[in-house]
């Protein structure tokens, strides 16, 4: 292995061949890791999902003298995205370097940031470290944080209570403070059927679905042009999409059902149950206008997922630890969401901090810079140092 190549590369490669695209169970690339990490001396705690096809996983390296109360989280997530009808230059689950990148479904999202501190677990067991480590794999992130929600309440359960947590999202090894919410809704127009010569019988679900996609438009014109806003942000205001809309039979039917996706993206000024409860009013108003029609018509609203966003302090514990640790201090917020407004919820100091650049997630050849991932391997060791107690003699300054 030459110099240029990050030690951690057999781990990263490793877990990219796990195809865990969020469709799919997770359970082999945890087995995995709960195997290594029992040949380390240490026991997981794996967390089954209702169905038993997906698991989180929990392991603490404990301190010294036993502890495993305090200390930091290392947090990331198993699943990826698809790679359907993507245009790949090489196999998306088998890690590849080229041109001093590599190339791979999950190297950038995020699965090289798992597979640092997995890579360093030799180090950390063998260390005298005055706090624990703590290491947490979730699933579903990519589908609406479904496992973080359940891995902090697991966490809090097993007693860890980590001053610190770092989610190892792309963030170029950048501090990132904060992040938008993210909240999905999925509203149901159910009206009648009828021939379309004869309109008046039927109660066209499409048209007013139609109906309260303006007015979540007008609500996202609103953010745009009046605010509140939060120039730390690339876009400096509360965002929302309708993005899926199905309905229809045939053109000669009115149609009794049309299905509304949409999201929205709050800044901390905006709270996301407030607007939550005008989409919801909206809704409403829509199935009185349906009900007008006919009594029989209805519409339902669902939330398949709702992200916390994330507003650290400037100068927060965590934040001062990922720079002391060598991450870079730009102050930034993104737009995108992660498991890190769970875990601040669950009363967890936490940032982003991780290897890697949004751009490239998700995308035809995803890659991550070679330089990024080594740049995390001496993050995770600096982090592995600082928790450490000197040894005899030693004087640190």
């Amino acid at each position: 292995m030459s110099d240029s190549t990050p030690a951690s590369l057999p781990w990263i490669e490793r877990l990219v061949a796990f195809d865990t695209t969020s469709r799919n169970s997770n359970l082999e690339l945890i087995d995995a890791v709960a195997d290594e990490l029992r040949g380390h001396g240490l026991e997981p705690h794996v967390f089954p999902d209702d169905e038993g096809r997906k698991a989180n996983l929990v392991v603490t390296v404990p301190a010294a003298d036993g502890s495993r109360s305090g200390g930091v989280m290392l947090s990331g997530h198993t699943d990826v995205v698809p790679v359907d009808d993507q245009e790949w230059s090489s196999d998306p689950f088998r890690a590849q370097i080229r041109d001093g990148r590599l190339y791979g479904r999950g190297t950038c999202d995020m699965k090289a940031f798992s597979a640092v501190a997995i890579s360093l677990l030799p180090r950390m067991v063998s260390a005298r470290l005055r706090e624990p480590i703590h290491l947490a794999l979730s699933y579903d992130e990519e589908v609406g944080c479904v496992g973080g929600a359940r891995i902090v309440k697991q966490i809090a359960d097993l007693g860890l209570a980590p001053s610190a947590c770092i989610v190892g999202e792309p963030t170029n090894m950048a501090v990132v403070r904060a992040h938008k919410s993210i909240n999905l809704v999925r509203v149901t127009f159910t009206g009648v059927a009828a021939h379309s010569s004869l309109t008046p019988q039927g109660v066209n679900a499409v048209e007013h679905a139609a109906r309260f996609v303006t007015r979540v438009r007008d609500m996202a014109d609103a953010w745009r042009e009046h605010g509140p806003f939060d120039d730390a942000y690339p876009v400096p205001y509360t965002t929302s999409s309708v993005n899926v809309v199905s309905g229809g039979i045939a053109t000669n039917t009115v149609p009794d059902r049309c299905v509304v996706e949409l999201e929205y993206r709050s800044i901390a000024a905006v709270d996301p149950a407030e607007v939550l409860d005008r989409i919801r009013g909206f809704a409403q108003q829509a199935q009185e206008a349906m009900r007008r029609e006919n009594p029989a018509a209805h519409v339902d609203v669902e939330v398949p997922a709702q992200v916390p966003g994330l507003d650290a302090d400037p100068d927060s514990p965590a934040a001062a630890l990922a720079v002391g640790l060598g991450a870079l201090d730009d102050g930034g917020k993104v737009t995108y969401g992660t498991e890190a407004g769970q875990f601040a919820g669950s009363g967890i100091e936490t940032v982003v901090c991780g290897p890697g650049d949004i751009a490239q997630a998700h995308a035809p050849d995803e890659y991550l810079e070679l330089e990024q991932v080594q740049a995390c391997e001496r993050f995770v060791a600096a982090l592995v140092e600082h928790l450490s107690l000197p040894a005899e003699g030693e004087v640190r300054a």
